[in-house]
């Protein structure tokens, strides 16, 4: 096993991958750029090396500057979390050759499966139904005939990445040339990569993801799926699972897909084919992220395997320690992205600070956070606040949990959330009927426009978190009195220990 991991990441995943390395008694090395100097990663590791500016590009996604580091301090594996360097084979081959471990597919895998173009490729050679497209030029002219003969609308893709970024919906012939030059744009600046890609748009699906893992003995299994169509700009926002849509013999068939898929690249680790199906309930490959998922505390709910451990485990050689007929799904679990963003203004990124956050706290709850009181929301990376996940007994215990979560979730500051949008989606008719297509939000704009914030008044903001910091940290708890007596409801008996970042609890 590894004695000491280097965490190429920030924010929520960062503080994920530490607690399960500490829980496995692995020391662990964060990286930080300027604006992450004072962040929770950065304080829960056991040491942390600064790597630039805020700027991904001088800082997060230079790959050089986090292989020295994790040579300066001995490390002997490096987990990339999900975004940044990932999905980047050149790394993944780079850690390999430095005489460390990479936690995640071999670059020789990443290069097939992680670019959606030879993805496709491989899938059709498997025998995976993929949607219609085209790949064959990135010349103007060859795309508009492409997406003539594919029939309008298509999608423009870009061949790397993900999160929708790169991505545009073409209705017309005439606006494929300006959906192509903005695509390119998007892709270089979020990927490097300005390569693109032709999809016919499948209209009003649901897009399934099935979870997969693989080791180095050969052994591959899927730990079910995700039903992620709740979306904005292109961008995942609740998901949850089983899918309200499978049944046992389309889950199985799926799931025996994505299997297959992964056994004919040769891939190894963790990773999540994604599939559309559509209104006649068929299914079709859309791409693979060779990585670990923003959203893969859901699966870890069902099926109470410990994804981030296992991963680590499988990347030092050890075999599944399961195989598929050992998995099964227990009750159904929901997780909702709480983001600083103004939902009634086409969700754009709400710049600001957190002056402190009050998380729900109960039976199947549980927060990943990686945002505390005193950090600053910026526009150098995703606006993400915290994930929060329920878990319940069935699909409408765990909907029912969700908004009494959300009513709970309070965050201080002069930051907008994404809180009241997120509780307005979960008690829409579709989205309780488990109708919600990746088209559902954008279909229904009133959703969003009227839930507008105004930011937290900036005076009682202030005077609300020092209370709270006064309560929550400044005395000590009583030997005597309440808690003595075994009350529940004292607050010195409350222990978040299901969310992460916390002393006394567990991933």
């Amino acid at each position: 096993m590894f004695q000491k991991i280097l965490i190429a990441n920030r924010g929520e995943i960062a503080v994920r991958i530490l607690r399960a390395c500490q829980e496995m008694g692995i020391a662990t090395v964060a990286v930080y750029s300027d604006a992450d100097a004072r962040a929770l990663h950065v304080a829960l590791a056991d040491a942390a090396v600064h790597i630039g500016p805020p700027p991904p590009r001088e800082s997060y996604l230079r790959g050089e500057r986090i292989l020295q580091a994790a040579r300066e301090h001995g490390c002997d594996a490096i987990h990339p979390g999900y975004g940044f360097l990932s999905e980047n084979a050149d790394f993944a081959d780079a850690v390999a050759a430095a005489g460390l471990t990479f936690i995640g597919p071999r670059g020789a895998a990443m290069r097939v499966m992680g670019v959606k173009t030879s993805a496709r490729a491989a899938m059709q050679a498997a025998g995976v139904p993929i949607v219609p497209g085209y790949q064959a030029s990135q010349a103007d002219d060859d795309l508009l005939a492409a997406a003539q003969e594919i029939g309008f609308p298509v999608l423009v893709k870009a061949t790397a990445g993900g999160g929708g970024k790169g991505m545009r919906i073409v209705q017309h012939p005439d606006e494929l040339r300006h959906a192509l030059a903005s695509a390119r744009r998007e892709a270089l600046n979020a990927f490097g990569d300005e390569h693109i890609y032709l999809e016919k748009l499948i209209e009003h699906p649901h897009h399934i993801e099935f979870q997969v893992f693989a080791d180095h003995h050969g052994h591959a299994v899927h730990l079910f799926e995700r039903e992620c169509s709740v979306q904005r700009r292109h961008q995942k926002i609740i998901e949850e699972t089983p899918s309200p849509l499978l049944d046992a013999e389309l889950r199985g068939r799926m799931g025996e897909a994505a299997v297959a898929a992964v056994r004919a690249v040769g891939y190894t680790n963790a990773g999540t084919l994604e599939f559309l199906v559509d209104a006649q309930r068929a299914y079709y490959f859309l791409e693979m992220n060779t990585r670990l998922q923003v959203e893969h505390p859901i699966t870890e709910a069902v099926t109470g395997v410990d994804l981030v451990k296992l991963q680590i485990r499988v990347a030092a050689g050890e075999p599944l320690p399961f195989t598929q007929t050992d998995l099964s799904q227990r009750g159904h679990a929901i997780e909702c992205r709480i983001y600083a963003e103004d939902a009634a203004n086409g969700f754009l990124p709400a710049i600001g600070k957190v002056l402190t956050a009050v998380e729900p706290v109960g039976p199947g709850v549980r927060v990943d956070a990686g945002v505390t009181g005193g950090d600053e929301i910026t526009l150098h990376y995703d606006p993400m606040i915290a994930k929060l996940i329920v878990l319940g007994e069935t699909r409408r215990d765990a909907i029912d949990k969700m908004l009494w979560a959300l009513r709970h979730y309070v965050i201080l500051g002069d930051v907008i959330t994404n809180i009241p949008f997120l509780r307005k989606v979960l008690s829409h008719p579709r989205f309780l009927a488990g109708d919600a297509t990746t088209d559902f939000v954008d279909s229904l704009p009133h959703l969003q426009s009227p839930i507008s914030q105004s930011p937290n008044p900036p005076d009682l903001a202030f005077a609300i978190a020092a209370i709270a910091e006064l309560l929550q940290g400044s005395a000590a708890p009583p030997t005597t009195g309440a808690a003595a007596d075994g009350d529940p409801f004292s607050p010195w008996r409350q222990s978040d220990g299901f969310r992460l970042g916390n002393a006394t609890g567990g991933a």
